[in-house]
């Protein structure tokens, strides 16, 4: 079947006149009328109304009438749902259709759109059945092809952004060291036990390896808080939580002088530490404890408070055995960061030798660059180094993705999803590369699982326009300035919308100009339909076939600038 798009424009009105049971009555293309006027796929359907007006004297009263709408196209057919018809003098269940007055009726169909529908054209069919001779007339051709314009989201979701997965690289990963000194009771002397205990000797160590590695260390600061237990007078304690902060700044400047090392160091003291007694009896098995706390929030005066504490509890000598002396001290903290490779340094091991490099190292190192091919070599060390980390394998499959090699990507997510198989980015990768593929269902049972991911709304937008759901595909690309986007609004009849996300995609394609054709061509700028469509097919030859047949350009299928882009 050859039908070239200028027999597409022929007016229906021109349709073949049929007689049936009289000369006088007639049957042609003006008794039917279709809605839409250019019949339209959506979500992989094509549906079509048809309003028709079975004229006066054309029903024979003894006969049946049976319609069918026929979409025809080359290398095949699609037949609707036939409806029947039946003269005065018949009994049977269908409609019944006066000789004198004639009748309406509405017929629904809804065919399975294949790509041929592009060019085709719907016919009704009729056969009269008289007794038992039947006689097939001829076929009123009612309607011209089918608008294909939501097929270009095969197109449009290519240009989609799947989800990288983020790296935890840290150039200075903060790190904190803390040792305590204890004094005896009234003293504020630093003992040599104290420190040749665990505490103060991991501290000492922490700043041997800083010394050590003083490229791989940056000391932030070291604090001293120094402190008396809430026993005994307030002045007394003032000045001996004042000397303990002396002594164990005195001790640690000895150390750090040492060690060859230079370090701010800030001190303070408190005179009587009842913030920490106050949370030491709470975590302790006294049986007066909750007494105690009690009395504690109900004293602000500090000499106050130890007079109420003493005089309620006769656990006071437990206190003073376990509770106090953890309170006679001096806090040592050291606050350092680990320094990790610079961008230049993780570069060049890379090219060196990219097993010295930990996968956060190397998935970092990806961003490094806007060269694809070599964030894939990235991507594919991180991926044969840690194989067990599945976000190398959603990244090479982003690429893959990228490029076009949708089989490529389907493997490598089913890697990650082995992996982690919750994971939001490799959800929504997974749901694109269905799409991309045709596959909408699964698409969208991958996409239920990434509500949390970014760009799940421009995915949703992609997916609703393969559903058929214009508007709400509009809605959900929003803002983005996209191919998609502008198909989306093309669709839901918001050209205005569309141009201007035309205008904003950040990297125009042969798709993008093609939209730009179709959106002049529906708002008739017939001149700008077909400098756009020259863009697009030099961009991509395979435009021309499509253009060729698309109804979207019916207006331009006379068009002698038109023909000669598409012969």
């Amino acid at each position: 079947m050859n039908m070239k798009p200028h027999i597409l424009t022929l007016s229906l009105a021109a349709g073949l006149l049929l007689t049936a049971c009289t000369k006088k009555a007639q049957l042609t293309a003006d008794n039917f009328t279709v809605t839409p006027q250019l019949l339209e796929e959506s979500a992989g359907l094509v549906p079509v109304v048809i309003n028709g007006r079975i004229p006066e004297k054309f029903m024979d009263r003894k006969s049946t009438l049976t319609i069918t709408p026929v979409l025809r196209y080359e290398g095949g057919e699609a037949r609707g749902e036939a409806m029947a018809f039946q003269g005065e003098k018949i009994r049977g269940n269908a409609q019944e259709i006066s000789y004198r007055l004639g009748g309406s009726y509405t017929q629904r169909t809804v065919y399975d759109f294949v790509p041929a529908m592009m060019q085709s054209r719907l016919y009704m069919s009729v056969v009269q059945q008289r007794g038992k001779k039947t006689t097939v007339l001829p076929e009123i051709y009612v309607a011209p092809g089918v608008l294909a314009t939501s097929t270009l989201a095969s197109r449009t979701v290519a240009g989609a952004r799947p989800v990288l997965s983020t790296d935890n690289y840290q150039y200075a990963i903060a790190q904190q060291q803390e040792a305590q000194i204890l004094y005896l009771l009234a003293k504020a002397d630093v003992r040599q036990s104290e420190v040749q205990g665990t505490s103060v000797q991991q501290f000492l160590q922490t700043l041997s390896r800083i010394k050590a590695e003083e490229t791989g260390y940056a000391i932030d600061g070291i604090t001293i808080s120094a402190y008396a237990s809430p026993d005994g007078k307030l002045d007394f304690n003032r000045q001996l939580a004042e000397r303990r902060q002396g002594t164990s700044e005195q001790f640690l400047r000895s150390q750090l002088d040492s060690l060859g090392l230079n370090a701010t160091i800030s001190t303070n003291y408190t005179a009587e530490d009842w913030e920490g007694f106050q949370r030491l009896v709470a975590a302790s098995n006294l049986e007066d404890k909750d007494v105690i706390l009690r009395v504690l929030s109900m004293y602000e005066d500090p000499e106050e408070r130890e007079r109420q504490v003493r005089n309620i509890s006769a656990a006071y000598g437990e206190l003073a055995d376990t509770i106090l002396p953890a309170l006679r001290r001096a806090r040592m903290i050291i606050n350092y960061n680990i320094i990790g490779r610079s961008d230049d340094e993780i570069t060049a091991q890379f090219a060196a030798d990219p097993k010295q490099l930990s996968v956060e190292e190397l998935i970092y190192g990806a961003t490094l660059t806007d060269d694809a091919t070599l964030q894939q070599r990235i991507y594919q060390a991180a991926a044969t180094q840690y194989p067990s980390d599945y976000r190398a394998f959603n990244n090479l499959a982003a690429l893959a993705y990228q490029r076009g090699d949708y089989s490529a990507a389907q493997t490598y997510l089913s890697r990650a999803r082995a992996l982690k198989a919750d994971d939001a980015a490799v959800n929504l990768n997974s749901a694109l590369t269905a799409l991309a593929q045709g596959q909408a269902d699964e698409a969208e049972a991958y996409l239920a699982k990434a509500t949390a991911s970014k760009g799940y709304s421009e995915t949703l937008g992609n997916l609703q326009i393969t559903q058929g759901k214009f508007r709400q595909a509009a809605q959900s690309l929003g803002q983005t300035k996209s191919n998609s986007a502008a198909l989306a609004q093309i669709l839901s009849h918001d050209y205005t919308g569309a141009a201007a996300s035309l205008a904003g995609v950040a990297k125009p394609d042969a798709t993008t100009s093609y939209l730009r054709a179709i959106v002049a061509a529906r708002t008739n700028q017939h001149s700008a339909a077909v400098t756009a469509l020259r863009e697009a097919i030099a961009a991509d030859p395979t435009l021309r076939t499509r253009a060729a047949t698309d109804l979207e350009f019916l207006n331009l299928f006379n068009d002698a600038s038109f023909q000669s882009l598409v012969k």
